[in-house]
């Protein structure tokens, strides 16, 4: 086993969970725990360049109260607790929560900059309406994904990743690096050994950064900016599945085709391949339907 792997694997099964403890803003149970088993990402042993799509930016929701209050919040807003139009009252919100102003205005800053939220003079604070929220935004993704809309998420990422994820294989043939082609390697290898020894969160790191970074090898931005999207996708369980979703040996087959096909510079063969990835499992036909 590589290094590479071996630390992976070790911090997958050593790292926090980040639960909230008694008495904090635990009125949602899922409210900062680990989707599907998930804990917090490892630290990636390599170019910060590269993978970085795989990480979940700490800086999108804070830590501490303020992290912990934009998740209920936003998870309140997301589900319907708190419809659109609903006003929120900063001094109510902190009695609630039992947080400062400070840490309610710096949170409802950040639901602002989501679309969750807009604050007027001599109107104060209101909910808006789902047509305004950033639907790309990852904590909404994830947040939509727990949610009354969870079906209608979980079937929106699967179409979004069949168009984004075949497109982006096609174009990274003959774009990676050495280093790049070897970290791709390095993902598949930590996969398999991850999968020996069921290992399935380790596997399912592994599996984002892959995905993530094949997308940033493309060599389209706009492709680049959404490989966010396809990591959120990702650590979303259950819903309609992927190959990706279950470490087997089909996917594990195919993602090692498509790194051949990206080597030997074949954009057809690491699009079909992707493809083949995608749809691996039958009911992923109800959710995007294969090619006639």
């Amino acid at each position: 086993m590589s290094t590479l792997a071996h630390t992976m694997m070790t911090t997958a099964r050593s790292a926090d969970s980040g639960l909230a403890g008694p008495g904090e803003l635990d009125r949602y149970p899922y409210a900062d725990a680990p989707v599907g088993g998930r804990v917090g990402l490892p630290v990636w042993d390599t170019d910060p360049e590269l993978g970085r799509g795989g990480r979940r930016s700490a800086g999108n929701r804070g830590r501490g109260l303020h992290g912990q209050l934009v998740q209920q919040l936003g998870q309140m807003i997301v589900s319907g607790d708190l419809g659109a139009d609903r006003p929120l009252v900063p001094e109510e919100i902190g009695q609630r929560f039992e947080v400062s102003r400070t840490v309610v205005r710096e949170s409802l800053r950040v639901l602002e900059a989501k679309g969750l939220v807009s604050a007027r003079p001599n109107v104060g604070t209101r909910v808006r309406p789902v047509s305004d929220w950033n639907l790309l935004d990852q904590d909404i993704i994830e947040w939509r994904a727990f949610g009354p809309q969870r079906d209608d998420q979980r079937r929106e990422l699967s179409e979004l990743r069949w168009t984004i994820e075949p497109l982006a294989a096609r174009l990274a043939a003959g774009h990676g690096r050495e280093e790049v082609q070897q970290r791709l390697s390095d993902m598949v290898e930590i996969m398999g050994h991850a999968m020996g020894q069921g290992d399935a969160l380790t596997f399912a790191r592994a599996d984002s950064e892959f995905h993530s970074l094949l997308i940033q090898i493309a060599g389209n931005r706009m492709l680049e900016h959404l490989s966010g999207i396809v990591s959120a996708a990702l650590q979303v369980s259950g819903g309609p599945v992927t190959g990706c979703e279950r470490p087997n040996e089909a996917s594990l087959t195919h993602h090692g085709r498509i790194v051949d096909a990206l080597a030997g510079g074949d954009g057809a063969a690491a699009e079909a391949a992707m493809r083949q990835l995608l749809m691996i499992h039958p009911e992923v036909e109800r959710v995007v339907p294969g090619p006639r």
